[in-house]
């Protein structure tokens, strides 16, 4: 792809979205996690020792080399807390950048989505890996005013929060997404140090996975960071307002009765990214 064919207001994902390798560069995380792109990406096979990766068609396997090797070492790591292997979901595109369908964020090969599903005691076949469902950890329905807002105790279990510890003690972790009923869940777990728990963020969503977001890795010119979590473990005033019914039940228009209608985001221009996207795009 030449630079001179590139469309500075056509639609980002179109573009990155066709990529079906990485760029031949250094590797490197570029720009933030929801605007962005990535260099020198690897792929995390799609087999391992303790992981296999979901939804091979979507050819989202791909991060920065130390979002993979991170993935690595939680893999090799969860069976020492009873978990039988990782099912790994979203990464990065090869080039990084917007999504075609799906997440505004892993643009920039420093997040990943794992299943809160273990891993079987066999290689899935290609077929069940894209149809198989991750199962919800949370009751439902969430999105009903004074509805019980836990976990479900006849499927979350310990080994899930462990997981989920080990995963948010390493010191590559900046975040970990999960849903304000499994965060709820995690504060009643730990007994201990509580340090790790001040990463773990409630967000919609993500009660059948659970979100790593890693740092930005040395010699990434360019990545940004988010600004740190607040003090403390999230276990108080904050989680309160998640499980209320305000961030879930729909706000109704008093003259319709009904939602008002979700306003359609423009996708994401080319010329929203930093400018070393285009240099991502069209290396060969």
């Amino acid at each position: 792809m030449a630079s001179s064919s590139l469309q500075p207001d056509a639609a980002a994902k179109d573009y990155f979205g066709s990529m079906q390798e990485p760029a031949p560069l250094a590797a490197r995380a570029i720009g933030s996690y929801a605007r962005g792109c990535l260099a020198g990406a690897n792929a995390l096979p799609i087999n391992g020792p303790s992981w296999q990766v979901m939804r091979l068609s979507r050819n989202r396997n791909w991060g920065h080399p130390d979002l993979i090797a991170y993935l690595q070492d939680l893999a090799r790591a969860s069976p020492g807390v009873g978990w039988n292997g990782l099912l790994v979901g979203d990464l990065a595109q090869p080039r990084g950048g917007p999504m075609t369908s799906g997440h505004s964020s892993h643009q920039i090969g420093l997040d990943a989505d794992i299943w809160l599903t273990p891993m079987p005691n066999r290689v899935l076949t290609a077929d069940e890996r894209e149809t198989m469902s991750a199962i919800s950890m949370v009751k439902q329905p969430q999105d009903r005013a004074g509805v019980d807002r836990s976990v479900d105790p006849a499927r979350w279990t310990d080994t899930h929060a462990a997981l989920i510890r080990v995963a948010a003690r390493d010191k590559r972790v900046a975040r970990i997404f999960v849903n304000p009923a499994i965060k709820k869940a995690l504060c009643a777990f730990e007994t201990g140090d509580r340090a790790w728990l001040n990463k773990v963020r409630p967000w919609w969503g993500h009660d059948y996975h659970f979100h790593v977001r890693i740092a930005c890795p040395a010699g990434s010119i360019g990545c940004s960071d988010q600004d740190p979590p607040p003090p403390g473990d999230g276990c108080g005033a904050d989680l309160a307002w998640w499980l209320s019914d305000e961030p879930w039940v729909p706000k109704l228009d008093p003259v319709t009765g009904k939602p008002p209608p979700v306003e359609k985001k423009r996708p994401m221009a080319l010329s929203a990214l930093p400018k070393d996207c285009t240099s991502v795009l069209t290396a060969r």
